[in-house]
């Protein structure tokens, strides 16, 4: 998510399930960074995993995950200024729609966008 000026880019796709569900938030980051150099200037990142925060401060303490991290790693070079910060799940409802709303479709799902496309329901609060 990018929330500098008034530009706050959302995305969302149906990864398949991964070994666990701390596997799945490494592989959507991976994804989200991926994309927001292609879309957009985006340097600040969220997340409601306080062990993603974890493994991205100290990789070595994770060996079950290197590979997946050195992608990463490779990828914060691109980011002049990258961060990730913590943003707690109550605080953090319309990320938590969209993450449940993309693993409902059962075929491949893939969205970036500035606003919630019309096709997709809308939350209770938005």
């Amino acid at each position: 998510m990018d929330n500098t000026g008034n530009t706050q880019l959302m995305g969302m796709k149906n990864l398949p399930r991964r070994e666990s569900a701390l596997h799945s938030e490494v592989e959507a980051l991976r994804w989200a960074m991926e994309n927001m150099l292609q879309h957009s200037t985006c340097q600040r990142f969220g997340t409601d995993c306080k062990e993603l925060i974890a493994m991205l401060d100290d990789p070595h303490a994770w060996p079950s995950f290197a590979t997946e991290l050195e992608r990463i790693e490779t990828l914060r070079i691109c980011f002049p200024e990258f961060s990730i910060t913590h943003v707690p799940r109550a605080r953090n409802q319309f990320s938590d729609f969209l993450a449940k709303n993309a693993r409902s479709f059962h075929r491949e799902l893939l969205f970036i966008g500035c606003s919630i496309p019309v096709w997709l329901p809308r939350p209770p609060q938005a």
